[in-house]
């Protein structure tokens, strides 16, 4: 029986539900790591933002890490926008469930409010794009679309703001990931 050696990581791909790898197989750790990357980047709160320090920690490229980060980040964004709001409002009441359900339904709806306070219903394209790009808690894809889809914002223009957010945000957490401001 082969012995898997234990790293910092293993303890992500464990979460994530991988097996952890042999090192002696560098390949097949290189695609877990892309799987790795790319299930943070689907988790709430976390999401690209903790997967591309997870990626420029473990040396993958940025370019194939930030496209795997920005997909990973997208792919729940449909869903969000046309089903969080309604599944939100349905556990609102709900006896056990209800206290999480209202907060995140508050939480949409004070980022929504905020976007349109901030920028009036023009701007609210480029307000969406920084809402989501600038790298704060509570400021990513997911947030950004649920206020999008409190304000009635059209699909194809929430999509697109929200994916430039993203890159973005992927951009930016590279940055500061690789030390660049370490001489500050």
């Amino acid at each position: 029986m082969k012995r898997l050696k234990i790293n910092p990581g293993n303890f992500l791909l464990a979460l994530c539900g991988v097996i952890c790898y042999n090192e002696k197989n560098e390949k097949e750790g290189v695609t877990l790591h892309y799987l790795v990357i790319f299930l943070i980047s689907m988790v709430p709160i976390i999401e690209l933002r903790g997967a591309m320090v997870y990626a420029v920690g473990y040396g993958l490229p940025y370019i194939p890490a930030l496209m795997v980060c920005v997909i990973g980040n997208m792919l729940p964004v449909p869903f969000i926008y046309f089903f969080a709001r309604k599944v939100l409002l349905w556990g609102a009441d709900k006896k056990y469930i209800g206290k999480v359900f209202r907060f995140f339904l508050e939480k949409g709806e004070r980022a929504g409010q905020k976007l349109v306070k901030a920028t009036g219903r023009g701007g609210l394209f480029l307000a969406l794009l920084l809402f989501v790009g600038i790298p704060l808690p509570g400021t990513g894809a997911w947030t950004g679309t649920l206020g999008a889809s409190f304000l009635n914002m059209g699909f194809k223009s929430t999509v697109l703001a929200v994916s430039l957010g993203v890159v973005l945000a992927g951009i930016i957490m590279a940055v500061i990931s690789t030390g660049v401001f370490s001489f500050l």
